[in-house]
């Protein structure tokens, strides 16, 4: 095909000029291509633009779960005050749990954090920065009432199978008192577990126990035999050196306890207000 030199010569400076733009825009650009800018209120950088978003595993009620097609929880509601604070919406990733201990997802700039019903400790902490305590968790040895099981020792003795959730401080737990536990990938599948006599009884933190207790078909075959203080917290996490996005998540925290919002929410997802879970020590791992 021919073309004639006036032409020829205008039509690349057009192209060069084009590409020029094109290249500013791309070194100037705060979002990667999208609408909107990354920075959030308070200087918060976000993943995405104009969203926040928390990586979790579902299912895991009261603290996340599906309810009518939404994701739905304690800690849902409690990172929606994060990001309205921030000016944004949250946005949820559903993803394995063991990326938690390594914070995969928010090294790979997946997500800006974490909310899992989490328990605070050392050995995470080497990956990833946790908030302030926000839950004061115990673990709860649930049964089936045909078991004769009144603790974790008589399932012990009576050498009952027993069930967990992969990756969890409860199933560190159990394996530090001599169990080779069941070990199943979610929450549900653990009550699945108990359900079907894969199992007869299994060590969860008591609040999943509490809401498996609401229906009265687990209520009547089940029942806990035992409640473990561990000592366990529950934090959110951020990529190591996200100071400004966990300042952000610790106001919203304090906020929320310091105007009865927190109190509000633990009534609605969890159940009867308790002091010591809303307002656990800091200080404590």
């Amino acid at each position: 095909m021919n073309t004639l030199p006036g032409r020829r010569t205008r039509v690349l400076a057009a192209i060069t000029a084009t590409a020029g733009l094109m290249l500013v825009a791309a070194c100037t650009s705060k979002d990667g291509g999208g609408s909107g800018s990354k920075t959030a209120a308070g200087g918060v950088e976000l993943v995405k633009a104009g969203q926040l978003t928390t990586c979790t595993h579902l299912p895991y009620p009261p603290f996340q779960s599906q309810i009518d097609g939404k994701v739905q929880g304690f800690d849902v509601s409690l990172i929606d005050l994060v990001a309205k604070d921030l000016g944004v919406q949250q946005k949820i990733l559903d993803t394995p749990f063991e990326n938690f201990k390594t914070g995969a997802f928010l090294n790979s700039g997946e997500c800006d954090l974490a909310a899992a019903g989490m328990t605070i400790t050392a050995e995470r902490k080497k990956n990833v920065d946790f908030s302030d305590p926000y839950f004061e968790a115990t673990q709860a040895v649930l049964a089936d009432k045909d078991a004769g099981v009144t603790s974790l020792a008589d399932v012990k003795s009576k050498g009952l199978k027993i069930g967990t959730q992969a990756q969890t401080t409860g199933e560190d737990y159990v394996k530090k008192q001599g169990f080779d536990p069941v070990s199943f990938d979610s929450s549900d599948a653990v009550l699945n577990g108990l359900r079907t006599g894969q199992v007869k009884a299994v060590v969860i933190d008591y609040p999943v126990v509490q809401g498996w207790l609401k229906d009265k078909a687990n209520a009547d075959a089940f029942k806990v035999a035992d409640n473990i203080n561990t000592g366990e917290q529950y934090g959110f996490t951020v990529k190591k050196g996200n100071t400004e996005l966990l300042a952000a998540i610790d106001k919203a925290l304090a906020d929320a306890k310091a105007d009865g919002t927190y109190k509000t929410l633990y009534e609605k997802w969890i159940g009867p207000y308790e002091e010591s879970a809303a307002s656990p020590s800091a200080s404590a791992s």
